[in-house]
């Protein structure tokens, strides 16, 4: 088993950047993901990350968002750049111990963070 918890979300100006961090305890695994859940919609994935540092990101996550993990802490980020209104939504990191392509759908992840809320005002 592994416990996420996530942090680093808050309220923030279209054009401003946050950096979400998920600390995985005990440790990091394999598969690592980000997804995002706004309000009335589906929770959709934005990327997901392997232990061998192959990456996955949404079409719509290329330009502006950044996954990347830091196995020495544990704990896996999203940088998130030029934000705008339809970013926000509820962020959750997800872990999986199996190895293969480390998409973003949600089924490919059996354990998930609690999630940090970003809000973006125009």
């Amino acid at each position: 088993q592994v416990q996420l918890v996530e942090s680093g979300g808050g309220s923030v100006q279209a054009g401003g950047s946050l950096r979400l961090s998920c600390t995985a305890s005990p440790g990091m695994t394999i598969c690592m993901g980000w997804f995002r859940q706004a309000p009335g919609k589906e929770r959709e994935g934005v990327a997901g990350s392997h232990s061998d540092g192959t990456v996955v990101y949404a079409n719509y996550a290329k330009a502006r968002f950044t996954i990347s993990r830091d196995n020495a802490r544990n704990t896996l980020y999203l940088q998130i750049n030029n934000l705008q209104p339809e970013d926000t939504a509820m962020y959750s990191c997800a872990a999986d111990f199996r190895g293969g392509y480390c998409n973003t759908v949600q089924g490919r992840y059996d354990y998930w963070g609690q999630g940090t809320q970003v809000t973006v005002s125009s």
